[in-house]
């Protein structure tokens, strides 16, 4: 048992620890490096306009998980589908720079992009590497299977000068895709994973610990704005926090499981009925899934609360009874986070209103999981504090 003293000792540290991360954020704010994100038009708008969207939706709904054998270089991500992925940042490999639009992703740790040794289809409409114009490349070989919901990528590793704004992170490990498969059509060349290192192929360190780890950014924290209107605007924070972007008070939310961003999440409520989370569940905040994604059975329930009926491979809702529809409530760590109708429904270019719940999360957990995409990161300023183990979610303006 626990002496009474010694207790009080270990809250009063944490209890510090805590506020001294927050005043930290506030002083670095000062020396942060900000990227901007682009909003671009999604991988699934592009198909449907081209009458391609229901041929891929077949050709890639079979589950490569079990289609390739489980071993060190491989890396699987089957939830991670970027068709309605639409932000992009510009970043440069190489010496000289070489330019390329990646989507920076938490939910994942390592960075990848089109090489010129690449002849698929998807490497011919995109920026491609190409490392023997760069002076300051070295070759590891070491192989790389990056397989996703939507997607697969299959190359090797380099290192290389990776540049971030005016950030510079020289012998940055990073992926030359050889072949790639379903992302013909994204609006980005690769990803920049933000996630933990446990989740980078091969036991490489992802770019943000490198900066860290360098001593080029003063502490380890990154922030993320999407804007909701506007195709500029949306940034992501390397280093500090610009609080210009949130309303109120920072919440701490800590980290249950240091390998996803992944905290506890207490209810998800609709019309003051508990239809989720019940005795507790797992969130994962994640910026490379643009939607909201739970266990399929659960999602289906919502599905028939708003009314919303198939249209091929997603749900629709009529477009005059958003303004009616109920307010789903995340409540997480002793907080509420609302997210309105005019949020979870979305319209396409042709005027269908879509829900944004997809389910399919038991897949990859045994336990109630939800995933906190985009849909939600676009109401609120998010925070990640590595050196605290935890995010900090307010409102954003």
């Amino acid at each position: 048992m626990l002496r009474t003293h010694s207790f009080l000792s270990t809250w009063t540290q944490k209890r510090s620890m805590k506020w001294l991360g927050i005043l930290g954020l506030v002083a670095l704010s000062e020396c942060l490096v900000i990227v901007p994100l682009t909003k671009m038009k999604t991988m699934r708008e592009t198909l449907r306009e081209k009458n391609l969207l229901t041929n891929f939706l077949l050709e890639n709904n079979d589950d490569r998980s079990q289609n390739v054998a489980h071993d060190s270089k491989l890396s699987l991500h089957p939830l991670r589908n970027y068709l309605d992925l639409a932000y992009v940042g510009n970043i440069t490999i190489g010496t000289p720079p070489q330019q390329f639009k990646v989507v920076f992703d938490t939910g994942s740790g390592d960075l990848w992009v089109p090489s010129t040794y690449c002849y698929s289809r998807p490497c011919h409409t995109h920026n491609v590497f190409n490392p023997h114009v760069s002076t300051t490349f070295r070759l590891s070989g070491l192989p790389v299977d990056l397989t996703y919901g939507s997607g697969r990528m299959v190359g090797f590793l380099g290192y290389d000068t990776v540049r971030i704004g005016k950030l510079v992170d020289v012998v940055q490990p990073f992926a030359l895709s050889q072949s790639q498969f379903g992302l013909e059509h994204a609006p980005f060349d690769g990803i920049l994973g933000l996630g933990y290192r446990s989740l980078a192929i091969q036991g490489t360190y992802p770019v943000f610990d490198n900066l860290k780890r360098r001593g080029l950014i003063s502490q380890a924290v990154f922030a993320f704005y999407l804007s909701t209107q506007k195709e500029n605007g949306s940034m992501v924070m390397l280093g500090g926090v610009d609080h210009r972007y949130h309303k109120g008070k920072l919440q701490w939310i800590p980290v249950s499981r240091p390998h996803y961003w992944q905290i506890t999440m207490n209810r998800i409520t609709m019309n003051g009925v508990v239809f989720g989370c019940l005795h507790g569940c797992q969130a994962i905040l994640d910026t490379g899934t643009s939607l909201v994604l739970g266990p399929s059975r659960l999602v289906t329930a919502i599905q028939m609360l708003i009314s919303a009926s198939p249209v091929g491979h997603e749900y629709a809702v009529s477009c005059s009874y958003v303004a009616r529809l109920p307010t789903m409530v995340f409540s997480i760590n002793g907080n509420d986070y609302p997210l309105p109708p005019q949020a979870y429904i979305r319209k396409n270019l042709q005027g269908q209103c879509l829900s944004s719940f997809a389910g399919g999360t038991e897949n990859v957990s045994s336990s109630e999981t939800w995933i906190l995409g985009d849909v939600f990161l676009r109401l609120y300023f998010s925070v990640y504090d590595r050196e605290n183990q935890g995010w900090r979610l307010a409102p954003a303006v």
